[in-house]
């Protein structure tokens, strides 16, 4: 009886060691998979992409090619869950993923729940209108008061519509899909975005354009609203967080700016 307790006890141990170095060899990510060019999923496989699982496709963006220059830095195999943007923060803390890469800014009240690394890619925002709009001429924020703008939940674009004078300020959708769809159905003039994601947007959606603003014209960046995006982890993971910027700070920007690139004109593979 004993020998056979010692035998078992063995193998879980065997097993409990075997499961903690799969899991240190893993760099698991949480992202929508539903943010061109950020993120997206698609049923087909490709260089760049990542198989999904729970999802039962591929996800393949800026984001994930950025996630696997960190792995590799890492010298982890890179691992991608689809969670939606409400659930990445709890998903983090709750250790189900060791970090966020998802186009997600840097703000007081999050920095308050994680750890943020350096920004990772840094943009302008733009307005996304219909092509047949009656905003096509607009050359600033201002000209859109009076008009329907529609901004995603809990992100610095719906905080930025307010900086309009006398908008009208619709409920915030939960995806940048749900914002498409709003638009293209006239139920919303505008939507701010970041000029990556307005680019991929316009590029897979011939009904749609947008607006650029010189400056002084533009959205004003603040702490809660800013196009820097960085990379976050838990508020304990100071290493983690210290081994990402170190990879990060071996990526260039003309490289960044070639990813981005690819991702913009790769994403109409996006289901």
């Amino acid at each position: 009886m004993k020998k056979i307790l010692i035998i078992l006890m063995t193998t879980l141990f065997l097993a409990s060691c075997s499961a903690t170095n799969n899991s240190e060899d893993l760099f698991t990510v949480g992202l929508e998979c539903n943010y061109a060019p950020f993120n997206w999923l698609q049923p087909e496989e490709s260089d760049t992409s990542v198989f999904v699982e729970s999802a039962g496709g591929y996800c393949d963006g800026y984001d994930v090619q950025i996630a696997s220059l960190i792995a590799d830095s890492l010298d982890k195999t890179l691992v991608i869950k689809q969670i939606s943007w409400e659930g990445l923060i709890p998903a983090l803390q709750s250790s189900e993923i060791d970090a966020i890469i998802a186009g997600m800014s840097n703000t007081p009240e999050r920095s308050l729940e994680v750890l943020f690394t350096e920004p990772y890619y840094v943009s302008d925002y733009v307005m996304v209108i219909p092509n047949d709009s009656a905003y096509l001429n607009a050359t600033s924020i201002q000209d859109f008061s009076g008009a329907n703008i529609v901004g995603q939940m809990n992100t610095a674009y719906d905080v930025i519509i307010d900086q309009i004078e006398g908008v009208n300020h619709l409920t915030p959708l939960g995806s940048y899909p749900l914002i498409v769809h709003a638009l293209i159905s006239d139920v919303a003039d505008g939507a701010p975005a970041e000029k990556p994601t307005a680019l991929a947007i316009v590029e897979a959606n011939p009904q749609l354009t947008f607006i650029e603003f010189s400056e002084g014209n533009g959205f004003e960046q603040s702490e809660d609203a800013t196009t820097e995006v960085s990379i976050a982890v838990r508020l304990n993971d100071n290493e983690l967080a210290d081994q990402i910027n170190e990879a990060l700070n071996n990526i260039s920007y003309d490289t960044r700016e070639e990813l981005m690139n690819q991702a913009i004109l790769s994403q109409g593979n996006a289901e």
